[in-house]
C-alpha cells in the first residue's frame, strides 16, 4: 500500500512538512509513505490549458496522485481557508479525476486545539469537488500526543483503504 503525503505548506521549515516526516517513519510493514513535494512547481492552473497536454510538474502530480493507494495532506490555514498552492494543485485534479474517490485525511500542525479548523473546512470543501473519501479532518496540536496523533492517522488511512478494496472485491 502507498500512502502519498502532500504539505500544504511551501516552508521548508513547515511544522505540517514535519508532521509528514513523521507520518513516513510510522507506518506498518507493507506500507509505504511517499512525498510529493512539487507542488510549489505547479503552474496556474488554467483551463486552456486542458485542451493540450498537461505541463510536466502537472503530469508529475497526476502520477503521484495516481500511484497512491491514499493521500495525507498536512497543511496550515492561510487567510481563514487553505493555501493558494494547495488549492491550485487540487483544481489540476478536478477535470482528470486522480483524486476522485481517493481515501484521504487531512490534518494542520498546530499549537493550540482551536487553530486550523476553518483551513481545514475550506480543504474538506475543496475535496468533496472531487469526491474523496475522507477519514480523518482534525488539526494535530504539536508537542506531547502528536507522535501517536500521526500513528492514528495513518492507521485511519491503512483500515479505510482496506476496507473500501474489500468492499470493491479487492480491486
Amino acid at each position: 500500500m502507498r500512502i502519498l503525503t502532500v504539505c500544504g505548506s511551501l516552508q521548508a521549515r513547515s511544522g505540517n512538512r514535519e508532521l509528514l516526516r513523521l507520518a513516513g517513519t510510522v507506518g506498518p510493514p507493507g506500507v509505504e509513505v511517499v512525498p510529493f513535494e512539487g507542488l510549489r512547481d505547479l503552474p496556474l492552473f488554467d483551463p486552456d490549458s486542458e485542451d493540450g497536454e498537461a505541463p510536466e510538474p502537472v503530469q508529475a502530480w497526476r502520477r503521484a496522485l495516481a500511484g497512491a493507494d491514499a493521500v495525507l495532506i498536512s497543511s496550515p490555514e492561510y487567510g481563514h481557508s487553505l493555501p493558494g498552492a494547495l488549492k491550485n494543485g487540487i483544481d489540476w485534479v478536478i477535470g482528470s479525476g486522480e483524486l476522485n474517490l481517493k481515501v484521504v485525511a487531512i490534518t494542520a500542525a498546530v499549537p493550540h486545539p482551536s487553530r486550523g479548523r476553518l483551513g481545514l473546512d475550506a480543504l474538506a470543501q475543496t475535496l468533496r469537488a472531487v469526491d474523496a473519501f475522507i477519514v480523518w479532518n482534525e488539526p494535530t496540536v504539536r508537542g506531547p500526543g502528536s507522535d501517536e496523533r500521526v500513528v492514528t492517522i495513518v492507521k485511519a488511512l491503512v483500515e479505510a483503504t482496506h476496507a473500501r478494496a474489500s468492499s470493491r472485491g479487492g480491486e
